[in-house]
């Protein structure tokens, strides 16, 4: 059984539609739902004396044996309302952490949902051993000294505890490869978004990869990482993230945060959007509440809004009033408007252009090749000592790279410089 109630501040039908999606998520058979309106929770059981006993006559005529209500519910509300519906009561939080337990497939991504469940769980211990009671003063009347509900929460923090050191040296190892990578001037995209807005699916695209994608919601938790070539002969490291959803449980954030932090350190985010989602601008805001939270709202974004096929929409790139990309419509499914967003992505990370004269010597052909194969030769022109001298100008991370792997002891000058200086400039 499914249970919204309608608060007034979001579209009721939009949002059951979204919460059925889930619960199929997550593998349930719905059988009824029961829907209303009200803005003021009742603090025992959120629904109130006759809701719960509407919702007791639906479950019995359904049989269901679990009911979902698609709002978060204290412990004492979910408690109150398993006692009286005589099932198995989840609220949102719950259910999603049930889908993500489901998804998770790599080791961290096990790590950080189990990490999750257990904080949200800590809040929810409620029973203790029936037959031993808590200490008493007196000879012989003294008991164990704690409670199975103590003892609970005290290996639930050993656990906690645990996890937070082991996904500590997964941290490590993602800021070693973040070093590894500011190294080799790789900007880093990630591509961020709504679930099921066609993230992975883009991402495959893109990327050339073969990362899991489906119609529906969380289809993929693990981030993925991959090295994507760009115009003018750069490149950039491209990473596909989890799907944002309204009211994301503050324990996943938390849980997921040393993999978010790709997000944080980015240098641009591709915000994919479903075009052909009626509330596409409000999961928008989600997505960008959530990014706030990060700390990662002046990470620049591209905007891409995905599936115009869905809206019989032709692919086309929009810019803003400065002539910088701004959005993309696309469609992943169909493969129309890919060559636009490689444009905009790689217009968007190569704003570092350097322009400069480089002189080089008649044994170094091989370098000269490489300067016209990675920039734009401006003018080229011969000494009087047989070198040549290069005006070029091409993105500042491809120069830094061409000088580290050549081992040149170089000295670039730039164009505003009106002369070169004495001496040999390249070797």
């Amino acid at each position: 059984m499914l249970v919204q109630i309608d608060d007034g501040f979001l579209d009721a039908d939009e949002a059951l539609r979204e919460f059925e999606a889930l619960a199929v998520s997550a593998g349930a058979d719905v059988c009824g739902y029961q829907t209303g309106r009200g803005r003021r929770p009742d603090a025992k059981t959120y629904l109130g004396p006759g809701k719960v006993a509407e919702l007791q006559a639906l479950k019995s005529a359904e049989q269901a044996d679990l009911v979902l209500i698609n709002h978060p519910l204290s412990p004492v509300q979910e408690r109150n309302l398993e006692r009286e519906l005589q099932c198995r009561v989840l609220d949102r939080t719950g259910l999603i952490l049930d889908i993500f337990a489901q998804r998770a497939r790599s080791h961290e991504g096990k790590l950080q949902v189990e990490l999750a469940q257990l904080r949200h769980i800590a809040s929810r211990l409620v029973r203790g051993w029936s037959h031993l009671e808590r200490q008493k003063g007196g000879i012989g009347l003294r008991g164990p000294g704690e409670t199975q509900l103590e003892m609970d929460r005290r290996m639930l923090g050993v656990r906690i505890k645990q996890l937070e050191r082991r996904l500590g040296r997964v941290r490590q190892q993602r800021d070693q490869g973040r070093q590894a990578r500011r190294r080799k001037d790789l900007p880093a995209v990630s591509m961020v978004g709504y679930t099921n807005a066609g993230k992975s699916t883009l991402f495959n695209r893109v990327a050339g990869s073969q990362v899991y994608s489906a119609n529906q919601l969380f289809a993929t938790l693990d981030t993925t990482m991959r090295r994507i070539e760009l115009s003018g002969g750069e490149a950039a490291v491209i990473a596909d993230t989890v799907g944002f959803i309204r009211d994301l449980p503050p324990q996943l954030v938390a849980a997921f945060r040393s993999t978010l932090e790709e997000v944080v350190e980015a240098q641009l985010l591709v915000h994919v959007i479903d075009a052909s989602d009626p509330l596409r601008e409000d999961n928008a805001r989600e997505v960008n509440s959530v990014l706030d939270a990060l700390g990662a709202d002046a990470v620049p974004q591209l905007l891409v809004y995905n599936k115009i096929d869905l809206r019989g929409l032709a692919p086309r790139l929009e810019r803003d009033d400065e002539g910088v990309a701004r959005a993309v419509w696309l469609s992943a499914a169909t493969n129309e408007g890919l060559d636009l967003l490689r444009e905009a992505i790689a217009e968007r990370v190569a704003v570092e252009q350097a322009k400069g004269v480089i002189e080089l010597s008649p044994a170094e052909g091989r370098l000269r090749a490489k300067f016209y194969a990675l920039g734009d030769v401006l003018e080229e022109e011969y000494t009087e000592a047989g070198h040549v001298r290069l005006t070029v100008e091409m993105p500042q991370r491809a120069l830094n790279r061409l000088y580290r792997h050549e081992g040149l002891e170089a000295e670039w000058v730039p164009l505003s410089s009106s002369a070169l200086p004495a001496g040999r400039v390249a070797h």
